[in-house]
């Protein structure tokens, strides 16, 4: 896959946010009218697209009747020790970042806490936060294979 792209209501608080979690712009850019840039980083690339009059995106997360885009989702098995010890240090970070920059950060939105998921052969951590504009991300890791 080249890239995925986020539509965001605020570049610039989309970049921040992304930065936080280990994203570095690669390329800035306009579409159109617009401001967008590549983010790499967690073994992929974004492309982050701001919208010029946005509107609320539909709650994807929370509604079990949804259809379409769900989540992006990363991978930090050869990266983190475990997934609740990485979500402490991030909300830490969000929460201090916040602090000192209150325009541009907020706290860090968890939609779900750490938990285990068996599927297939393999048993996985997973946590799930939300964006700066409520787009579900999840991180996974490897716990162990049948």
């Amino acid at each position: 896959m080249h890239h995925a792209s986020i539509r965001t209501a605020n570049i610039h608080r989309a970049i921040a946010f992304y930065e936080q979690l280990g994203f570095t712009v690669s390329e800035r850019f306009t579409t159109g009218t617009t401001l967008a840039c590549w983010m790499e980083g967690l073994g992929g690339r974004l492309e982050l697209i701001q919208i010029p009059q946005p509107q609320p995106a539909p709650d994807a997360f929370a509604d079990e009747h949804y259809t379409g885009y769900y989540h992006l989702s990363f991978d930090l098995s050869e990266r983190v020790v475990d997934l609740p010890n990485w979500l402490s240090e991030m909300r830490a970070c969000f929460a201090k970042a916040a602090a000192e920059k209150p325009e541009q950060f907020q706290p860090l939105k968890v939609l779900l806490e750490p938990t285990q998921q068996i599927i297939g052969n393999r048993v996985y951590e997973v946590v799930f936060i939300a964006d700066t504009d409520n787009l579900p991300l999840e991180f996974i890791r490897v716990l162990k294979t049948k």
